[in-house]
């Protein structure tokens, strides 16, 4: 039985992948395009004039956060307009009829989005070692939030996409909720420079959580505690699994 399962996995997973891969140049390239302006003009142009941050040059302590923000983009999006797509195509029916748990089927398509947000992180990355030298203070703590953070965006997109009844609505959440977030989740500026006031603010939004993390992970350095941090994660983690493991048992929005 588990190897049914399993095999399921895998072809929901490789579907996914190759869906993403296919048309590359649309998915993988356009991210890696966008930081590198965003390297040039945060990080050169403006950044030689901001001097250190937290005792790192600016460019330094941007990096971590431009290369999460591209991971939580691609991870969610790619859930979302996937699994809006099979819905909208009755795919999605078939596999809810299939001898297959809800809990395959969610995997499948987070871990397809978790890649495509790897991947893209990884070009990300890739192309900040042209303007900065990355020095890695803690591998793990690296490796485990971002794998964590795409999990939780990805739970996010097929979360959006199972209430979505147009792909107009699948770009409302990261047009209106994430970008903010993430503009003001401290990618391009510490928490710590705040008014006490607008810091208490700052640490409502879970995304400070997940970019401290990742630059604790780099540079040793963190606004917030990193237990903290990894404690918000896996309540996020949790938290959307259980509901869109409800939604898809239930069969809420996706059955007509």
């Amino acid at each position: 039985m588990y190897q049914l399962y399993w095999t399921a996995f895998r072809a929901l997973l490789s579907k996914e992948v190759h869906r993403f891969m296919r048309i590359w140049v649309q998915t993988l390239v356009p991210p890696a395009i966008t930081m590198t302006l965003y390297f040039i003009i945060f990080g050169n142009l403006i950044g030689s004039r901001i001097g250190e941050m937290n005792g790192f040059s600016y460019m330094e302590y941007i990096v971590p956060g431009l290369i999460m923000m591209s991971v939580i983009t691609n991870s969610y999006s790619n859930v979302a307009s996937s699994f809006f797509s099979a819905k909208m195509q009755k795919n999605i029916e078939e596999l809810l009829v299939a001898p297959v748990p809800n809990y395959v089927i969610i995997a499948g398509y987070v871990m397809g989005g978790v890649t495509r947000g790897l991947l893209v992180g990884t070009l990300v990355t890739l192309v900040s070692l042209l303007f900065v030298d990355l020095n890695v203070e803690h591998w793990g703590i690296i490796i485990v939030t971002v794998f964590l953070t795409s999990v939780v965006f990805a739970l996010g997109g097929l979360i959006n996409a199972v209430f979505a009844k147009t792909f107009d609505d699948i770009s409302i959440v990261p047009t209106f909720v994430l970008t903010p977030l993430t503009y003001l989740g401290g990618v391009f500026y510490s928490i710590s420079l705040l008014p006490d006031f607008w810091q208490v603010v700052s640490k409502v939004n879970p995304i400070v959580y997940m970019v401290n993390a990742f630059r604790y992970g780099f540079l040793g350095v963190s606004d917030v505690g990193i237990v903290t941090s990894f404690s918000v994660l896996g309540i996020f983690v949790v938290l959307l699994y259980s509901v869109a493991h409800y939604l898809v048992t239930k069969g809420i929005g996706l059955r007509t």
